[in-house]
């Protein structure tokens, strides 16, 4: 057998090549293996997508069952294809594209209903679902339309139509005349409109644009509540503790104030004492300073004290060679 270093290196490159290209294949395609991914592919037929986009969830009484993986037109209606797994459907369940965040992120809410197994096959009809309307392109139309309203002809054109009908009886005067007024303070106030809704078109991209942001910040703060849930017990162990603590402090004070108070009482006479000589003290304590200072260099050079006397005259009697010395 030859040796696995005398072997083609460059087949043995390509093998690794392709096993690198099969693997990075299946993590893509994972869901859609038989065995590993799993699951079934369903379609609901809708009347509209209503902003539902594909990885969108699938849910069974709020339980994450699966995902969007397709949306198609087909004629007047919308074809919604999902994966879903662990869970069987009856024949008439029911979909519904429900709102996910205040956003506007969408999922689709399975309803199985009937006896059975409804048939991968077959479609859940347009009878059988429903989808929500989606107000944000409302808004965004609206505004649109109105930049594009000629507010003053339009108030102009009240006011001719109410000077026609001048000589008509009083109630279609005065219906006119209201709606003359009307159109004229929608004109006078029609630049505000117009800097509001562009605010208001402004602030929905803004919060469409942070979606996934404030999504996270909600799951975050899902997750402080989970750990001050899950550090319950700690925490009344803590205030259970305090009390008993501030408890026993209360005894302590109540059995001892017969000896705390004399003590309290002298205490307060000492510190008095004090107040009354803190000059005192304070002179003490400077004046101090050089004489401390001396006695450590007396100290400083072994186990005696090394000082002498100033102006001290030799004594009689006493010469360099009283003591032994030369």
């Amino acid at each position: 057998m030859t040796p696995f270093r005398e072997q083609n290196k460059t087949v043995i490159g390509a093998i690794g090549a392709g096993l690198i290209l099969l693997l990075l294949v299946t993590a893509f395609k994972l869901d859609s293996l038989p065995i590993i991914g799993g699951g079934k592919i369903y379609a609901a037929d809708f009347s509209e997508a209503a902003g539902l986009q594909k990885m969108d969830e699938v849910r069974v009484a709020g339980v994450k069952i699966g995902k969007v993986v397709g949306i198609e037109l087909a004629g007047d209606h919308v074809v919604v294809k999902m994966r879903l797994k662990g869970v069987q459907l009856g024949r008439l369940t029911r979909a519904e594209i429900k709102i996910k965040t205040v956003l506007g992120r969408k999922y689709i809410a399975i309803e199985p209903n009937g006896d059975g197994e409804l048939d991968p096959d077959t479609h859940i009809p347009v009878s059988r679902t429903k989808a929500p309307y989606d107000i944000s392109p409302a808004f965004q139309e609206l505004a649109s339309t109105i930049e594009q309203i000629d507010t003053e002809q339009m108030a102009k054109s009240f006011t001719t139509l109410a000077d026609a009908f001048r000589g008509t009886p009083n109630e279609v005067e005065s219906s006119l005349n209201g709606l003359s007024r009307l159109s004229q303070t929608i004109a006078s106030r029609d630049a505000k409109l117009r800097v509001l809704l562009d605010r208001a078109n402004g602030v929905t991209t803004v919060l469409r644009e942070r979606d996934e942001d404030l999504v996270q910040f909600l799951k975050d703060t899902d997750l402080v509540l989970q750990e001050v849930r899950a550090r319950r017990a700690a925490i009344h162990k803590l205030l259970v503790t305090t009390t008993e603590l501030s408890e026993q402090l209360i005894a302590l004070v109540r059995e001892n104030r017969a000896a705390l108070a004399p003590a309290l009482s002298h205490l307060k006479g000492v510190v008095e004492v004090l107040r009354k000589n803190q000059d005192n003290l304070d002179r003490s304590l400077a004046e101090m300073a050089p004489f401390v200072r001396l006695f450590a260099n007396n100290l400083g050079n072994g186990r005696w004290f090394d000082t002498y006397v100033y102006n001290l005259s030799n004594p009689t009697g006493f010469g360099p060679g009283s003591f032994g010395g030369g």
